[in-house]
């Protein structure tokens, strides 16, 4: 067993809380505000992956349901691996019109640049709308279907061998680190922006393997182009059947990432409030419900001190990873 997976055996979260329960804010605080203008939606990846397929989806269940009484206006800011979104975020001090969705970048962009002088325990928390899984797929061409043939390819390949994945010291690299070490490989990993690019490069032939999540590479999949050949879940994703889990394949590794929205520092309460019953809303449509079906995402929703209890905790857990692979 790795280092690395020794420290995440413990980090897979259970659905922390019912739908009902978390409709339950104080209907006087959302009374007392509404939104005077469009809401910056801004999102910390690029087009066309998982985080900006997520939050336009969000922005259309609130306009069909007539969730909030100014419409929410996306925004990318992928720069940095996320370090440009969490400086614009920081930048709105006191900012009832500004939210952001976030992924796993949020604890580790500034853990590995603390001259960021970003704080994630200084936003204001709405709420965790999912966590999102990961998968280890190929192109169909390859003629892998198996994580034995992927590390005997890898290892014939060398440090030829290139993985595709969003920004550097993410998500993505993290689990291609957690490969290199599992099975002594010497994949060589390759930053793009956003996942949707990633998952093209794959589907294209331009790289050898990806770790993208569902709801990027689906498309590709259902068009049989791509294959999934291992999962980083608990148990086997019921979209993908055939692809076993890695504690399955005798690496108890296990690795989720956020799906949240957060607010800017110092909001106010009644904003707060606002945002959190908007996004609770959102959580209980049929919709959304559907969406986590359809591209596997786990979890219930989260907001207020248990949110921020989960942030302090995943940090943690991405602070032993980074220094494992020593990115700080």
């Amino acid at each position: 067993m790795s280092i690395v997976s020794k420290k995440l055996r413990n980090m897979v979260i259970p659905v922390a809380v019912a739908v009902a329960s978390t409709l339950t804010f104080s209907t006087s605080a959302v009374a007392e505000w509404s939104p005077k203008k469009p809401i910056d939606f801004v999102i910390m990846a690029g087009k066309g992956g998982g985080a900006d397929k997520m939050a336009r989806l969000m922005q259309s269940v609130i306009e069909k349901h007539g969730l909030s009484s100014k419409p929410f206006v996306p925004i990318n800011k992928p720069g940095g691996s996320g370090a440009e979104a969490l400086l614009h975020l920081k930048s709105k001090k006191g900012d009832n019109h500004t939210v952001m969705v976030t992924l796993n970048s949020f604890y580790t962009t500034p853990l590995r640049q603390p001259g960021l002088g970003v704080d994630i325990s200084t936003f204001t928390p709405v709420g965790r709308m999912a966590e999102d899984t990961f998968l280890l797929w190929v192109n169909v061409d390859s003629g892998i279907e198996n994580i034995d043939q992927f590390v005997a390819a890898a290892k014939a390949a060398g440090s030829d061998w290139l993985m595709a994945g969003t920004g550097k010291g993410q998500e993505d690299q993290l689990l291609t680190t957690f490969l290199n070490k599992a099975y002594g490989l010497q994949i060589k990993y390759v930053p793009f922006k956003g996942g949707g690019r990633v998952a093209k490069e794959l589907a294209g032939n331009h790289c050898n393997s990806t770790v993208n999540n569902p709801s990027e590479q689906l498309g590709f999949y259902e068009a049989g182009k791509t294959r999934p050949i291992a999962s980083f879940t608990p148990n086997r994703l019921p979209l993908f059947p055939d692809a076993p889990t890695f504690r399955e394949l005798g690496k108890d590794y296990v690795y989720f990432m956020q799906r949240s929205v957060v607010g800017a520092p110092g909001m106010s309460d009644e904003a707060a409030a606002y945002y959190r019953d908007v996004f609770a809303r959102v959580y209980a449509t049929d919709e959304w419900q559907a969406y986590m079906t359809k591209k596997s995402l786990m979890g219930g929703f989260l907001t207020g001190a248990k949110l921020k209890s989960y942030w302090a905790r995943e940090k943690a857990i991405h602070e032993v990873i980074l220094k494992d692979i020593g990115e700080i």
